[in-house]
């Protein structure tokens, strides 16, 4: 087994984690068919986690230690493209491996490199949110039209 299908292998252990972080918060939660798959040809995140009507998706990263975290802009506008279709929120989930737990950074607030690229910079991820703030999102409840309207 190479070094790629190793890292690989861990990626997908830490999407499942997330994935029961998150059911054991109540949400209903599932890793994509086809993540981590070589060749995507639809829009398809890392993770799907719904809540009172609430949409969450995500591209999962981890790091060593802190840091700022690089994505591709391929993966990055897929996420993007799929929270639209979806009507939910996308997010980037990094999991730093110093113990810290979870943070979790709107892709509004990701930056784009000269490169093409996009970055979460180490400030954005140290002030990411975590676990508990995604549970007050997701309390807050789908809220239809009509009642905005009132």
């Amino acid at each position: 087994m190479g070094k790629a299908d190793s890292r690989r292998r861990r990626g997908f252990a830490y999407e499942r984690e997330l994935a029961r972080e998150l059911w054991s918060r109540g949400f209903a939660c599932m890793r994509a068919p086809a993540s981590g798959a070589k060749v995507k040809r639809r829009a398809q995140p890392d993770l799907v986690a719904m809540k009172n009507g609430v949409i969450m998706v995500f591209e999962v990263k981890t790091r060593r230690r802190e840091g700022h975290v690089y994505i591709d802009s391929s993966q990055v506008e897929k996420l993007v493209e799929f929270a639209r279709r979806a009507g939910g929120m996308a997010f980037i989930a990094v999991k730093i491996l110093d113990g810290r737990g979870w943070r979790f950074v709107p892709v509004e607030k990701l930056s784009k490199t000269r490169g093409g690229s996009f970055k979460a910079e180490l400030s954005e991820v140290e002030r990411g949110l975590r676990l508990r703030d995604l549970e007050v999102l997701a309390s807050k409840g789908f809220r239809s039209l009509d009642e905005y309207l009132s």
